[in-house]
């Protein structure tokens, strides 16, 4: 092997080892503000505008909330802060209810472990990973310092807001017919390919590159602030306490509990 060819090939061999150490390490620490849209339907259109304003400001803290995700190229921790009801001075405990626990998300296994808590009871949701079939598009904008590129998906309902409750889930339920459209969400995501990651918010993953940003419905999670490679090892551990179960069956659970609650009332107000 001539000189130059040898030199060469050393310097090749000791890029890849370094790409490689570096896609090994590579972690960071992203902020997530959420923030949806009221709707208040039919009944909405009676309220004037200053009660609107003012449900608005009672329900604040569940249309506004701040996440952090935790991340490295395998693992991921989606976690809420806690937050303190606008009128009352307290934590929204009611909300808390039907809200995301602590997540946990192993890409390179496809598993999902979450943290959930229903009316005092502790449960351990551990189930696969949903993967979602995303469509990548040229669209790009900027999200802080990151160009990021669009990309769009369609996923059921019970995969990706699982953990969710709704009075028209049990309606559905009752009536026993299935709205294929209905039950279908459109996820609007864009990525930064500069940070090689495939992690994201929530259940969203699977880009080739971190997701500063998706939406879904009402609700918009956007990336305000990230740390990329900070010198400190981040520690990434899944959650463990808890009834374990899975997202049906921990669905079922919640449906199961509220159905109780809305025929008790039922009969109360006889």
């Amino acid at each position: 092997m001539k000189p130059c060819n040898f030199k060469f090939a050393i310097f090749s061999f000791i890029i890849l080892i370094t790409l490689n150490v570096h896609a090994q390490i590579f972690q960071g620490k992203a902020v997530y503000m959420s923030k949806s849209k009221m709707t208040l339907g039919s009944w909405g259109a009676r309220l004037s505008e200053g009660q609107k304003k003012q449900i608005h400001e009672r329900l604040k803290n569940r249309l506004e909330k701040t996440y952090v995700l935790t991340f490295n190229n395998a693992e991921s921790m989606f976690l809420e802060e806690e937050q303190i009801d606008a009128i009352s001075g307290a934590t929204d405990s009611w909300g808390a209810y039907f809200s995301r626990g602590d997540q946990y998300k192993n890409i390179k296994d496809k598993k999902i472990i979450q943290a959930q808590e229903f009316y005092g009871k502790k449960f351990l949701v551990k189930d696969d990973l949903y993967k979602i079939d995303w469509k990548l598009g040229s669209e790009t904008k900027k999200i802080g310092e990151y160009t990021c590129y669009k990309a769009k998906a369609f996923a059921p309902k019970e995969e990706i807001e699982w953990y969710n409750f709704s009075w028209r889930d049990l309606r559905k339920n009752s009536k026993k017919t299935t709205n294929t459209e209905e039950n279908l969400k459109v996820i609007e995501a864009w990525y930064a390919p500069q940070i090689p990651v495939a992690q994201g918010p929530a259940e969203y993953w699977g880009l080739p590159g971190l997701i500063l940003e998706v939406s879904v419905d009402n609700t918009t999670l956007l990336c305000s602030e990230i740390t990329i490679n900070s010198k400190k090892q981040i520690v990434i551990k899944a959650p463990d306490k808890g009834k374990e179960t899975t997202k049906k069956e921990y669905a079922a659970t919640v449906q199961k509990k509220m159905l109780e609650m809305r025929n008790n009332r039922m009969r109360r107000s006889r």
